[in-house]
C-alpha cells in the first residue's frame, strides 16, 4: 500500500469511527455506529465515546448504563468485555460468545475451579442476583467465598465471565460508585428469535459502518469468529454506503484500548512512525493522532496530561489542536 493509499484509509477509517468531520450525539449512537466498544478498562471506554462526540461528560455515560440501560457491558466478541447497545446486545450475544466457553473452561481449571464448583458458582451468582438485586464483583467474591467456589487470582472473574456467557448475568447499574452484575433478564428487553445467517449480515454490516475500509479477515479478528463466518456476513452485507464528504480526520488524544486499535487486524499504518511499531505488546498505550497516524503517547499524572516528544513531525497548528484536546481530557476526567 503506498503512502497516499494509506493516509486515505486511514482517512476514511477515522470518518467512520466519528473522529473526522462527524461526531456521535450520544452513548447510543457512539456504540450504534462502531457496534462495540472494548471496555475491560471502564476509563478506556469512557475517553472512547468522548473522542467521538461533543462536550459529553462522564456522568452521561455512566447514566446511559446505569439508568437508562441505553448501552450495556458484558462479555462478547473476542471474550472481552464491550460495550454495546441494549437492542444488539442478544444477537451479538447469541453470534460471539458460543466460540468462547472453551477458553472460559480452560481458564477456569488453571486457576483451580473444577466443573462442578463452575456449575454451583454460577448458580449461585444467578441466585443472588435474583434474590438480592444488583451486586458488585467484590460483594459476589464474599458469596462465593463462603461457599468454598474458589475465587483467588482470576477464578473469580472467569466465574463471572461464565455466568455472563451463559446469558445469566450483565454488568447494569453502578452500585456505591461500582459497577454491579445483575440478571440480564430482569435488566435488557426479552431477546427476538435468533437467525444465524441474519446475524451474520447485521454483523458485517454494521461492523463495515464505523470500520471501512475494511475486509473479511478484519472482521473475523474484530468478532473474534472464523474467516468463513466473516466472509458469509459480507456476502450478505453488500457494500458500506460511500461517505458523502471528503473525511478529515480531528487531531486527538485516544485511549489505550481505544476502538482504532482494535477494529482491524493490522495497525501497520496507524503506527508506522511509533519506534515500537514491530513489538504488537506495546502497542496499546494512549497515543496522540494526527491525519490518523499516532505522533506520541500521552499519560495523565495529577490530573494533567503529558505529551511525550512526538515521534513524528507536527505542525504547530497540529500542536496546538493536541494541547486543546489535552485540555478537554483532562476536563473531562476530573469532572464529577
Amino acid at each position: 500500500m503506498g503512502i497516499c493509499q494509506a493516509a486515505q484509509v486511514l482517512a476514511q477509517r477515522f470518518e467512520r469511527q466519528l473522529l473526522g468531520s462527524e461526531r456521535g450525539t450520544d452513548v447510543a449512537a457512539v456504540a450504534g455506529r462502531l457496534l462495540a466498544v472494548q471496555a475491560q478498562d471502564l476509563r478506556s471506554a469512557r475517553l472512547a465515546v468522548r473522542a467521538r462526540t461533543e462536550d459529553i461528560a462522564v456522568a452521561e455515560i455512566d447514566r446511559a448504563i446505569g439508568e437508562e440501560r441505553s448501552v450495556v457491558v458484558c462479555w462478547l466478541n473476542r471474550g472481552t468485555l464491550q460495550l454495546v447497545r441494549s437492542d444488539d446486545y442478544w444477537w451479538l450475544h447469541a453470534l460471539t460468545t458460543p466460540p468462547l466457553f472453551t477458553a472460559n473452561a480452560r481458564r477456569l481449571a488453571q486457576t483451580g475451579v473444577s466443573p462442578a464448583q463452575a456449575e454451583h458458582g454460577v448458580a449461585l451468582v444467578e441466585r443472588v442476583l435474583g434474590d438480592e438485586g444488583p451486586m458488585a464483583r467484590d460483594d459476589l467474591r464474599d458469596r462465593l467465598d463462603e461457599a468454598r467456589i474458589p475465587t483467588a487470582g482470576q477464578a473469580l472473574i472467569h466465574l463471572l465471565m461464565l455466568a455472563c456467557l451463559r446469558g445469566i448475568a450483565v454488568r447494569g447499574p453502578f452500585v456505591g460508585g461500582r459497577h454491579a452484575y445483575v440478571l440480564a433478564r430482569d435488566w435488557l428487553p426479552r431477546p427476538s428469535a435468533f437467525d444465524r445467517d441474519r446475524a451474520l449480515g447485521e454483523l458485517a454490516r454494521r461492523y463495515l459502518a464505523g470500520h471501512a475500509p475494511a475486509d473479511d479477515r478484519d472482521l473475523a479478528k474484530w468478532a473474534g469468529l472464523p474467516l468463513r463466518d466473516a466472509r458469509a456476513g459480507l456476502a450478505r452485507a453488500g457494500r458500506p454506503a460511500v461517505l458523502v464528504r471528503e473525511p478529515a480526520p480531528r487531531p486527538c488524544l485516544l485511549d489505550q484500548w481505544d476502538p482504532v486499535l482494535v477494529g482491524w487486524r493490522s495497525r501497520e499504518a496507524l503506527l508506522g512512525d511509533f519506534a515500537e511499531r514491530n513489538d504488537p505488546a506495546a502497542h496499546y498505550r494512549p497515543f496522540a493522532y494526527v491525519d490518523g497516524r499516532a505522533v506520541a503517547t500521552w499519560r495523565l499524572k495529577g490530573g494533567v496530561v503529558e505529551l511525550s516528544e512526538p515521534f513524528a513531525r507536527l505542525s504547530s497548528a497540529a500542536r496546538a489542536a493536541l494541547d486543546h484536546d489535552a485540555a478537554a481530557v483532562e476536563r473531562f476526567l476530573a469532572a464529577p
